[in-house]
């Protein structure tokens, strides 16, 4: 597997403003998020507490679903959303904040949600090279490819972003995919009390969740039992409160260019200059990692 990654950025951000129809739909399967957030890259139990651990528990998001046939559901304002038994199911993800960039070869900055770890003047990862970078992330598209399903990179070469897939081998050593049979508790949680999430379902696709909906998931992730549906009650509330409690530059960032953001697909009024000072004030010296650029 070869990629060309180098002012693409397509599995980074939200480019279905650009040209919808390429950009496709997200990594589904057969059962719809009840959030419109695109390409959300799953993260493990043992991810979401490592990045729980450095102060990055508002950088995380949840997702439910719709139920697909044959699923259990629960009702949570009068909306049915898969479940396993009675207890609605999730997964955690990299929150996707508005950011001023031309990814895919565009000549003019915009504004598109961007995962909150891209460099929106490099168009690079800021936690690439780190412990933190996401298993999912690291292995793509490997997966799509030993599956045969679509790929990102096809779908920006597609709209005329260049040559991105240099070679559709997949590796030799990529791990079991992330759902399967021993997804449960590891990366598919279930949240053990459903009267409690009044008005989040709501919240969830107007892209307006709280801090604390967001720490009520991340704590039943962590408190999470692998291949079981259950939660450590002790683990959950704990990890909870730190989640809700977070205050990182990676959280400022979020809040100050959602702030900033025109509407998707906008063009960015300031100019490089005024951009480039942006990125360096809302993140590089508000402690993000650098990115090393491209060669």
């Amino acid at each position: 597997m070869e990629l060309r990654c180098e002012g693409c950025a397509g599995c980074c951000v939200d480019w279905r403003p650009l040209d919808r129809d390429a950009a496709g739909s997200d990594r589904a399967g057969d059962r719809a998020p009840l959030d419109d957030a695109y390409d959300l890259v799953p993260l493990t139990r043992d991810e979401v507490a490592a990045f729980l651990d450095d102060g990055l528990g508002d950088v995380l998001v949840p997702r439910l679903f719709e139920p697909a046939e044959r699923d259990a559901s629960v009702s949570i304002d009068g909306v049915e959303v898969a479940a396993a038994g009675d207890w609605p199911v999730f997964v955690v993800g990299l929150r996707k904040p508005p950011k001023p960039v031309a990814p895919i070869g565009i000549d003019e900055p915009r504004w598109l949600d961007a995962c909150v770890f891209l460099d929106p003047t490099t168009l690079q990862c800021r936690i690439h090279d780190d412990d933190r970078y996401p298993r999912t992330c690291a292995t793509y598209p490997g997966h799509n490819l030993d599956l045969g399903a679509e790929t990102e990179c096809e779908r920006v070469e597609a709209a005329g972003g260049g040559d991105r897939l240099l070679d559709d081998d997949p590796p030799a050593d990529l791990p079991p995919p992330a759902f399967g049979p021993q997804a449960l508790g590891t990366v598919v949680f279930g949240y053990p009390d459903p009267d409690d999430l009044d008005g989040v379902i709501d919240r969830l696709r107007t892209g307006s969740l709280t801090a604390d909906d967001r720490a009520r998931f991340v704590g039943a992730a962590v408190g999470s039992r692998p291949g079981a549906l259950s939660v450590d009650r002790e683990r959950m509330a704990e990890a909870r409160a730190r989640a809700r409690d977070a205050d990182s530059w990676a959280g400022g960032a979020i809040r100050e260019w959602t702030e900033r953001a025109g509407s998707d697909g906008d063009r960015v009024s300031f100019d490089a200059d005024s951009r480039d000072r942006l990125v360096r004030e809302l993140e590089d010296d508000a402690g993000a990692p650098g990115t090393p650029g491209w060669d």
